[in-house]
């Protein structure tokens, strides 16, 4: 596809700022054809070091918080501001994913970008620990790194090369997406379904002089990206 909005990026600071596949792209995806009102409050949940947060905010005109457990708030605070953003547009949170710190339905959207593999493999995740903090009628959008079909009991060397099997049990089909969501009680679910952005997103992280990429170009220039694929989830609260 062609990525009007996150082509605008400077590539320096993108790749200063991912920590995976290109996560913009993935967003301007997966918000295709969105639903989510212009100035609507949207929790980025894994939003690393603020970049999909920056995004949210300067593309769709969303009031963003930034929450991530693993990135420093103060920095992005001062990325946010660097950014010429405000508090009233964006806000840096800490916090970890299965304790989110807000009141029950704060939020019209939940954007969650490469990182929701890390705890909504549990089928309880969903609507103990994240729904209840959406509006009713509210939406839940998710990219997630995904396998073509699932083959852990048969994993591809060119895999291996990269990761390791626990690493890899991160990692599914829409098959397996499909099973955990359909658990949750309370939802729509409007679309499962493979994302047209993989090499793409894949490239961009493996220009990137980052031990984590260095480390993921074995798999990838062997050829373990024809097993891999993004996921797009999308999902209406009842």
């Amino acid at each position: 596809m062609e990525y009007k909005r996150s082509n605008k990026y400077d590539t320096k600071l993108v790749r200063e700022k991912i920590m995976g596949p290109n996560p913009i792209k993935l967003d301007e995806e997966l918000l295709m054809d969105h639903r989510i009102p212009q100035g609507a409050m949207v929790m980025d949940l894994g939003s690393g070091k603020g970049l999909t947060s920056v995004f949210l905010v300067k593309e769709y005109g969303l009031r963003v918080f930034a929450t991530d457990l693993w990135s420093n708030p103060t920095e992005n605070k001062r990325f946010f501001d660097q950014m010429g953003l405000t508090t009233e547009q964006i806000i840096p949170i800490h916090a970890d994913a299965n304790d989110l710190p807000f009141a029950e339905e704060t939020f019209d959207a939940v954007i969650c970008t490469d990182s929701y593999n890390f705890f909504g493999c549990d089928p309880e995740y969903l609507g103990k620990h994240l729904l209840p903090f959406i509006k009713r009628g509210g939406f839940l959008y998710i990219a997630v790194p995904g396998m073509k079909k699932d083959c852990h009991d048969n994993l591809p060397p060119e895999l291996l090369l990269s990761w390791t099997p626990e690493q890899l049990n991160y990692l599914h089909d829409i098959a397996y997406w499909t099973n955990i969501i359909g658990q949750t009680e309370g939802i729509n679910i409007l679309s499962i379904h493979e994302m047209e952005s993989n090499e793409e997103v894949w490239d961009d992280w493996l220009a990137c002089d980052h031990e984590y990429a260095r480390g993921d170009r074995k798999s990838m220039e062997a050829g373990g990206g024809k097993y891999l694929n993004f996921i797009a989830i999308i999902l209406q609260r009842k």
